[in-house]
């Protein structure tokens, strides 16, 4: 199935075909059926795929995303052992913006192997001169009016993702957001019902300062309110320490150790928040448009149901862990999150600089606990989330801001109100 589907994606099937029937091609592989010969002949007269020996092609076993992968770089002009070596391949494309890992867990499934395939298409070859796709179609693999619809996603995400390159190493936002949350609580506690329902809004605003060089700088400051509670937080990340301010509260903490872990959560939050997750996030956009306003290009992308889906299994996947980790304790934990809607407006300016970001977020989650018959706890939760982001400066032109008075921060020393509650308080 992952040779059919190759040949396709080249552009080669009839081709295939004919020139197997006609003898021009063949293989050695003596565990291939008549349905996939033409197209396993034709991977291995071009040296796409050598098979797991001589004589074996590896038919029967199940195609990984690992082995999958390195076709596809063979596709882009990769060649393993020279460009990346075969273990080695999931990180080098995952660097190439071709594949990311955290989707592609677990068993590698035929609606997996199409959508990786689909990323691919929105790749730069190896030599730089165009994308996957364009090259199919101007090698006559691919006619071009089909490929219309594709083609134009691909162009108009890859433009908006040249504007905002330089948020991946550098920015100045101010945020604010508001939201509008809805929760339950029904099931029966010690024996006894539970019903109780409430809506909360919810609003925060502030501002996040990253440079993520050789040696990283973060300022976050936020204030709003939750739950009826005031929010007041402010985070500074200077030479391999974390000053936190909380509600009057302050600390500080050595994070040397833990940076790297730190700025990944940091840039995954912001990625996530802002839509922007590199050329992976492809298959997961439903549309993708651009106009003029004035002298600013505006870009409107909406997410489609499989970013939900993978929004989804994610929180399943948690709920398992969940599970496990209580030791027996609760014997079902079922998680699930439903994404209704999920949408960005991009604003870039006459300079080419993004000026702002908006989301509209839609959300409905459920969590069913389970400890025995007399406890029992199902709560959902409905989220509508609007979020406006400023860009004040990206790239070289942002300097980060600190309290006046570092020195002021005590050293906060283990505990169980230690720096990891600390840290995570603006991971999460």
């Amino acid at each position: 199935e992952a040779a059919i589907m190759l040949v396709r994606l080249y552009g080669a099937e009839e081709e295939a075909a004919a020139k197997y029937a006609s003898k021009e091609i063949t293989h050695p592989f003596t565990d291939v059926g008549g349905t996939a010969a033409p197209y396993v002949a034709w991977l291995y007269t071009n040296g796409i795929s050598n098979g797991v020996s001589e004589t074996a092609f590896g038919a029967s076993r199940p195609c990984t995303a690992q082995s999958y992968v390195v076709f596809l770089l063979r596709a882009l002009g990769y060649q393993d052992g020279q460009d990346f070596q075969y273990e080695d391949a999931a990180g080098f494309a995952a660097a190439k913006g071709l594949f990311d890992p955290s989707v592609f867990s677990g068993t590698f499934l035929r609606d997996d192997l199409a959508a990786v395939t689909y990323q691919a298409l929105g790749c730069d070859l190896k030599d730089g001169s165009t994308y996957l796709l364009d090259s199919l179609i101007k090698s006559g693999a691919v006619d071009a009016s089909a490929a219309k619809p594709i083609t134009s996603k691909i162009e108009t995400y890859r433009a908006l993702m040249a504007y905002s390159a330089n948020l991946g190493s550098a920015l100045d936002i101010h945020m604010d957001a508001k939201a509008e949350v809805a929760m339950s609580l029904t099931g029966v506690v010690d024996g006894e019902p539970l019903n109780q329902g409430e809506t909360m809004p919810i609003t925060y605003q502030g501002r996040i300062q990253m440079v993520l060089d050789e040696k990283p700088q973060m300022a976050v400051t936020m204030t709003g309110s939750a739950m009826g509670e005031s929010i007041d937080i402010g985070m500074w990340l200077k030479d391999g320490w974390m000053y936190s301010r909380q509600n009057g509260s302050s600390y500080k903490t050595d994070v040397s150790e833990e940076l790297d872990s730190i700025l990944a959560s940091y840039q995954e939050l912001l990625e996530a928040g802002t839509g922007q997750m590199s050329a992976s996030m492809l298959p997961f956009i439903d549309t993708i448009t651009s106009s003029r306003s004035g002298g600013d290009t505006v870009y409107t992308m909406a997410l489609n149901s499989a970013f939900g889906g993978m929004i989804h299994d994610l929180f399943g996947m948690m709920g398992g862990a969940l599970d496990t980790l209580s030791e027996g304790y609760l014997e079902n934990i079922n998680l699930s999150v439903d994404l209704s809607n999920c949408s960005y407006t991009y604003t870039v300016g006459s300079n080419g600089n993004l000026k702002h970001v908006t989301a509209g977020i839609e959300m409905d989650m459920s969590m069913d606990l389970e400890e025995d018959a007399e406890n029992q706890l199902a709560m959902s939760l409905g989220m509508d989330l609007e979020m406006d982001l400023a860009v004040n400066a990206s790239g070289s032109a942002v300097k980060v801001t600190y309290p006046a008075d570092l020195s002021q921060f005590p050293i906060l020393i283990g505990g169980a109100d230690g720096p990891t509650a600390i840290v995570s308080v603006g991971v999460v």
